[in-house]
């Protein structure tokens, strides 16, 4: 802020100030000594007491009592301004430097609205089919809008069928479920991700074995892979499945994982959670294995509140998802069950919500990747901070903004993620691998070289806020903070 405007002296008389203030329009002035030493704050009720007290308006300020006024030390945060306010009830900060001058004034309506990293994104068309459930009554799950988002969906991303459910990971154990995996089987899946990947799994009582990213995409890695089922090939004891997860909105490099599991002969199940309306080399995302999963949390590029998708080529497999999915109730009169089922079927409500958010997946998309392109140019020229690489065969979302500090950088990811929030930004570490994670310890690793790409993403990487309803001014304020910390600290 440009605080000439709003300083001045005791020399200067009440009509000025009163000028000044209206001029100003922030309801506050900064009264100052010689070289912008601060003294105290001057309110427009300052005034009007001395007024009421018998002063004139050509009378100066040299009438306005000394006082003692609050001030925010310089390099303070946004948090540290907005608890110091609220301790004492004001709306105004002056910023002073070690000498006592003034340099700056903190206002909390501009500090007080935190920039979140995701947050769901509603159009205008979702109301209209929640509308429809509530006028036809189809409240419960399944319904004709559960019908229409499973066909709309589908032909969006070029799958033949598509089966809609609780959530991405209820869609991840329905796959291992279709895929037979069952007690004492291994399933290799991406280290890099969220337990929701590697959850399922345990579920069906399998083993995971972790597979490293690798620097390229921050996926998975192709020659971890490969070494992976090289030396499960020879126990003899391949895997019922991988799981190769697309993280950040952005596909893995599904050619040569692909081609693996062809020539081992094991299923691919690909988690696109984070990476709907992805690509590589012009194919959707999720549409590679044979089955693939998203999810349409709250967070993702779009939402319906809670719930997920399976979709996949092979129609028996549909089938058999929808039948496990409504609690495996067999075709009899009477409730009758042969095998164990889930309740893990979409609602007509929520998918309402999806059919409507499925119709604006292209502008969400640009404006994430908008979101991506202005951090990229903010880092440009900063040698420290590197955003998430996008390889020429990807079409990534850039669900989120995701950026790496590069090894000589004096500051780690958690380290600056904590320095954002102090600034009132949410950010966060990349996702902790799961074979850090204590839970999945037990589990073989295979590193995509001498070092392990994951654990070096987790230690420098961190999320920025990529909301497709976040304005560029706020990205341009996160891009700011950021650098601003980053230079000081890096």
């Amino acid at each position: 802020m440009d605080i000439s405007g709003i300083c001045i002296t005791r020399d200067a008389t009440m009509r000025a100030a009163l000028d000044m203030l209206d001029r100003s329009g922030l309801g506050v002035l900064l009264l100052v000594r010689d070289a912008q030493v601060f003294e105290r704050t001057v309110t427009d009720g300052d005034i009007r007491r001395l007024l009421l007290e018998g002063a004139s308006l050509d009378q100066t300020l040299a009438a306005v009592s000394e006082k003692r006024s609050i001030v925010l030390p310089e390099n303070s945060t946004r948090r540290e301004a907005l608890e110091l306010m609220q301790k004492h009830t004001i709306d105004h900060l002056p910023v002073v430097d070690a000498n006592g001058r003034v340099i700056d004034l903190v206002e909390r309506r501009g500090i007080d609205e935190q920039i979140l990293l995701s947050t769901p994104h509603m159009g205008e068309s979702e109301r209209d089919f929640v509308e429809e459930a509530f006028r036809t009554n189809w409240i419960a799950p399944l319904g004709p809008n559960v019908d229409a988002f499973e066909t709309e969906l589908a032909e969006m991303v070029g799958a033949q069928h598509a089966v809609a459910l609780t959530s991405g990971t209820a869609a991840i154990h329905l796959a291992l479920v279709l895929l037979d995996v069952g007690p004492g089987d291994t399933v290799f899946c991406s280290s890099l991700t969220f337990a929701a990947s590697v959850n399922p799994i345990m579920y069906q009582g399998a083993v995971p074995v972790l597979i490293d990213s690798e620097p390229e995409s921050w996926n998975m890695s192709p020659a971890a892979l490969g070494r992976a089922l090289e030396a499960s090939h020879k126990k003899g004891c391949l895997p019922k499945a991988v799981i190769v997860v697309n993280l950040y909105g952005q596909s893995a490099d599904m050619g040569p994982i692909a081609a693996l599991c062809d020539l081992y002969g094991v299923p691919l199940v690909e988690d696109a959670a984070e990476s709907l309306g992805a690509k590589y080399k012009g194919k959707s995302s999720g549409t590679f294995g044979r089955i693939g999963i998203y999810s349409f949390n709250g967070n993702k590029i779009i939402t319906t509140s809670g719930g997920g998708m399976l979709v996949t080529e092979d129609k028996s497999f549909a089938e058999r998802a929808r039948f496990l999915a409504t609690q495996a109730r067999d075709p009899a009169p009477h409730y009758q069950h042969s095998v164990v089922g889930y309740n893990y079927r979409m609602s007509n409500i929520l998918a309402g919500v999806g059919r409507g958010q499925l119709k604006v997946l292209d502008r969400r998309v640009e404006a994430r990747r908008a979101i991506y392109r202005r951090y990229l140019e903010a880092f440009a020229n900063e040698h420290w901070i590197q955003m998430m690489p996008e390889p020429e065969w990807s079409f990534s979302t850039h669900w989120i903004s995701a950026a790496r500090l590069v090894p000589d950088a004096r500051i780690t990811g958690p380290t600056l993620v904590q320095h954002v929030s102090d600034e009132l930004i949410e950010a966060r570490p990349v996702w902790k691998p799961m074979h850090l994670q204590p839970v999945f310890a037990h589990a073989l690793y295979f590193p995509h070289g001498n070092d392990s790409v994951s654990d070096e993403l987790f230690e420098r990487g961190i999320c920025l806020p990529s909301g497709s309803n976040l304005s560029m001014e706020k990205v341009d304020r996160v891009a700011e903070t950021v650098l601003k910390i980053g230079r000081r600290l890096a």
